[in-house]
């Protein structure tokens, strides 16, 4: 009789294989955009059947979704280690901005995967949550060193529908500036204009 594995052991074997999916699907993406990111691809590189994938992520969006989700974790563990030292809650965000930006920039692909994801409705996703709440920690000198000690907003509250207004800006100057209309001078100054006006009261 076969011994059932530990439900510990068998969770984690699950966690590595969805990471490794993510990886694949992500290294696809760097080289060939969205568009490359196949799922029979992505399952024969991964070294996983087609319906294993299917079952963590149920639609190519799905799988986007989660690459993104993960370049946005570097983002905060980066931002945990270097948090951004100016004075005042508008420069905190526009230095935080700033650096999504140049990264992305750098991985145009990555950042074509980011503004589908937060713009079509094909799947339910918290990015623009994540986003916010992120750029909400930092506005407010909040960024701590652990999920558990970080303040929670209040989604509903003025500050945070300021700081959401502020992570919309940003998101059609990325799009301008993959588009070619922007370069990282004007989308530094454009969103210093509409930090100091969004965030003027924290």
């Amino acid at each position: 009789m076969a011994v059932q594995a530990p439900i510990g052991t068998r969770e984690r074997g699950q966690y590595q294989r969805r990471r490794r999916i993510v990886q694949t699907a992500a290294a696809l993406a760097l080289r060939g955009g969205v568009e490359a990111m196949q799922m029979r691809t992505v399952a024969e590189r991964a070294g996983v059947a087609l319906g294993t994938l299917y079952r963590y992520f149920p639609s190519k969006m799905d799988l986007v979704v989660a690459v993104v989700t993960e370049e946005l974790e570097l983002l905060e563990r980066s931002i945990i280690r270097r948090p951004p030292t100016a004075g005042s809650a508008a420069g905190r965000a526009v230095d935080v901005l700033m650096r999504a930006t140049r990264g992305l920039v750098r991985e145009p692909e990555l950042a074509d995967a980011l503004v589908r994801s937060l713009l079509l409705a094909e799947v339910k996703t918290e990015l623009g949550f994540r986003i916010t709440d992120l750029l909400w920690r930092v506005a407010t000198d909040a960024v701590a060193g652990t999920e558990e000690t970080d303040p929670v907003p209040d989604r509903g509250g003025r500050a945070y529908v300021l700081v959401g207004s502020l992570a919309s800006v940003w998101i059609f100057e990325l799009l301008e500036t993959l588009r070619g209309g922007r370069d990282l001078d004007e989308v530094r100054e454009r969103l210093e204009i509409a930090a100091e006006r969004l965030l003027s009261d924290f």
